[in-house]
């Protein structure tokens, strides 16, 4: 049974298709993107799809494979004559020095060192290049249609590429990962004689800022992902080939914050409906929301909320049980949902009037 609910006003505001330049919001990049971290909708977009070098904010990607792949970070790494030699930026990394993975995961995402991320890809992996296909892998898994990496460091090479939009879908698996997006958050720190100051100028000069990675080549030019958190709602923001990256972050996320705030559609635990019980003496269970949901709404924005329930439930039921759906559009887009459960659960009943008893009573009667 399909229950509909009109739950806001009727004559909703449909969500428009984001302008290339949102009204008032200019950049530098050649690309760029801000997207909601919670729920992914993309706030501003400019030439999103585009393939990109990326150079460093690379290390994003050599730093999510590397910790899903050995989530013990205390491992001691001894540093092999073969891993070093990687051209730009470094860490100074010596042969047969021993440093823990974290301390690697520290120089590559703070120093951006590219003999750091060298010699976290062979000792994930064995050498690089098997090490590259771990990331294509990985970038599969998050939806990353238009991205190819052919190195951990990101410096310029052949079918090593990636757009605006995918790097905000890295970015936004790498928040959800605890270790990266600590490191990512960090400002400064000390490993064993070397001292890492992260690169990333908006963790102090941008209220609350969390991290994330900056890049540059020559060919690629500047390369920058950024996150703030502010009121329970995360921004990604994401500039590729951007002379003017600080400015534009911050413009981009103060945007977003003002124009997008989080709207809570529902809470956890909130009534939508009552499914009919059978076999038990009450005659149907109240189904709520699994969990809270917000979404990011422009003011005038009003999605449209429809329940779908199952038609019946056979006693007994547990409590927390799957029931149904609440599903949230926008211009007739799905934007949100979340599982209906039972709020309740309920034991059969044999003198129930369709229980047990009921039935035989009715089958020897004909």
């Amino acid at each position: 049974m399909r229950r509909v609910f009109a739950a806001l006003a009727a004559a909703a505001i449909a969500l428009t298709t984001l302008p290339a330049r949102a009204h008032g919001v200019d950049t530098s990049a050649r690309c760029a993107i801000l997207m909601d971290g919670g729920s992914g909708r993309v706030l501003y977009a400019q030439n999103i799809h585009e393939p990109r070098l990326i150079a460093s904010i690379t290390k994003l990607m050599t730093a999510l494979v590397a910790v899903e792949r050995e989530p013990d970070l205390d491992q001691v790494v001894t540093i092999q004559p073969e891993w070093l030699g990687s051209e730009g930026s470094s860490i100074y990394l010596r042969a047969g020095e021993q440093i823990t993975l974290e301390g690697l995961l520290y120089g590559l995402l703070l120093q951006s060192g590219n003999d750091a991320a060298l010699a976290i890809a062979c000792f994930v992996a064995g050498d690089e290049g098997a090490f590259a296909q771990l990331m294509n892998r990985k970038a599969q898994e998050l939806g990353m249609d238009n991205s190819s990496f052919a190195n951990a460091s990101g410096l310029n090479q052949e079918g090593h590429y990636s757009t605006a939009y995918d790097m905000a879908l890295l970015a936004q698996a790498c928040l959800e990962n605890e270790a990266v997006a600590r490191i990512c958050a960090t400002r400064s720190i000390t490993v064993g004689s070397r001292t890492f100051v992260n690169h990333n100028r908006l963790l102090a000069e941008y209220e609350g800022c969390v991290g994330m990675k900056t890049g540059y080549t020559q060919r690629a030019g500047r390369t920058l992902v950024s996150a703030a958190r502010r009121e329970g709602q995360t921004l990604i923001c994401v500039t590729l080939d951007d002379p003017n990256d600080w400015q534009d972050h911050q413009r981009l996320l103060d945007y977003g914050f003002a124009t997008y705030p989080s709207t809570q559609l529902c809470q956890q635990g909130q009534g939508m409906g009552q499914v009919p019980l059978l076999g038990s003496l009450l005659p149907s269970l109240e189904a709520v929301t699994a969990q809270a949901v917000r979404f990011p709404l422009a003011q005038g924005e009003t999605p449209i909320l429809e329940v779908e329930l199952t038609g019946s439930l056979q006693a007994p039921v547990q409590a927390g049980q799957v029931v149904g759906r609440a599903v949230w559009t926008l211009d007739g887009q799905e934007v949100a949902s979340t599982q209906l459960v039972c709020a309740a659960g309920a034991a059969s009943d044999l003198y129930a009037p369709d229980g047990w008893w009921a039935r035989l009573w009715q089958a020897l009667l004909g």
